[in-house]
């Protein structure tokens, strides 16, 4: 057990993903709330910078890139603990460079999941969620009661509540298998338009086309996909009066502004400990399948060619689910 009345400096590092790092910042705030003293300097990469950028737990952000490695900075300093919750190759490699009296690291259960995905042989179900799992390497260290965080500094929405009832769409996400198809999620949002709610779509990048080809088949929607702004979408989600989406990062950035989430699992299941943390949420996912999960960050298709795991989940249960959770 770490005695952190003993420790002035700590370095955790979580180089990505986007929803990973937001995982991660119920340890910080915990830790920087119950041991003032602390100073806990984050290391992570630097297309995932806004997740920390105006954190008031962190004493210093450092930022990987695949260009310029880490900051020299880092290998001038002594830490009392360095947390490596990314645990790969590439974290290996950075922590050995840098000093440190102790050194804790994550478990990934990698066996449990191969375990899981290949055999069915499930024994993460009384697994934790990943935030609890990031403090379990602390020790007996607990998390406060709130959920993640997001500080967006002085931005302003792009869209004003007045009389609209606004409802967010997030239906991109890096893996073709954890998406909910674009059809359903065009259906969905014409049925909700129907219903007098405004669809508002949000998405990096990556997602432009596909937010845009929705904003054209959605009556009266407002399309606010862009360029991996993390902090524009995260003020934007805060008007709505929930978001609906796949398992992924923009599904943990809704948690963290305390946005009520409907979530579809398709390829992947909660087991891994990805699912909302300490937010209001309800999740869709079909129970029947035999071969759920395939994988355990998703496939770019379907193993089986059938994708039934998210083709069965329907716009009609999503319209039922996402009014229970509207009026829960």
């Amino acid at each position: 057990m770490t005695d952190f009345e003993k420790l002035n400096t700590i370095l955790i590092i979580r180089l990505s993903s986007l929803g990973d790092i937001l995982l991660t910042t119920p340890l910080v705030r915990s830790l920087k709330k119950k041991y003032p003293h602390l100073l806990i300097d984050f290391l992570l990469r630097e297309e995932y910078s806004d997740v920390y950028k105006y954190n008031p737990y962190i004493n210093k952000l450092y930022t990987f890139s695949r260009e310029n490695q880490t900051s020299s900075d880092l290998t001038l300093i002594k830490y009392d603990l360095i947390v490596d919750l990314q645990n790969n190759f590439r974290s290996s490699g950075i922590r050995k460079s840098i000093k440190t009296d102790h050194l804790r690291i994550f478990n990934k259960k990698t066996f449990d999941k191969f375990l899981l995905v290949n055999f069915k042989i499930n024994r993460l179900k009384n697994s934790e969620q990943v935030p609890v799992r990031y403090a379990q390497v602390l020790g007996n260290f607990e998390l406060d009661d709130e959920g993640l965080d997001l500080f967006t500094g002085d931005r302003n929405s792009s869209i004003k509540k007045n009389e609209k009832r606004y409802l967010g769409f997030a239906p991109g996400s890096r893996h073709f298998t954890k998406m909910w198809p674009e059809d359903s999620y065009m259906n969905l949002g014409k049925k909700l338009n129907e219903g007098g709610y405004t669809i508002v779509l949000f998405g990096g990048k990556d997602d432009r086309d596909l937010c845009r080809k929705m904003s054209e088949q959605i009556p009266g929607s407002i399309d606010l996909s862009n360029n991996n702004d993390l902090l524009q979408t995260a003020v934007n989600m805060n008007e709505c009066l929930a978001v609906v989406c796949n398992d992924s990062g923009l599904m943990h950035t809704a948690c963290a502004m305390k946005v009520p989430v409907l979530v579809f699992y398709g390829s992947t299941v909660k087991e891994f400990g990805f699912t909302p943390f300490r937010n209001k949420n309800l999740l869709l996912e079909n129970y029947t399948l035999p071969c759920r999960p395939c994988t355990h960050i998703g496939k770019e298709n379907c193993p089986k060619k059938h994708f039934k795991c998210m083709l069965e989940l329907t716009p009609d249960s999503a319209f039922a689910k996402l009014k229970e959770l509207i009026h829960k």
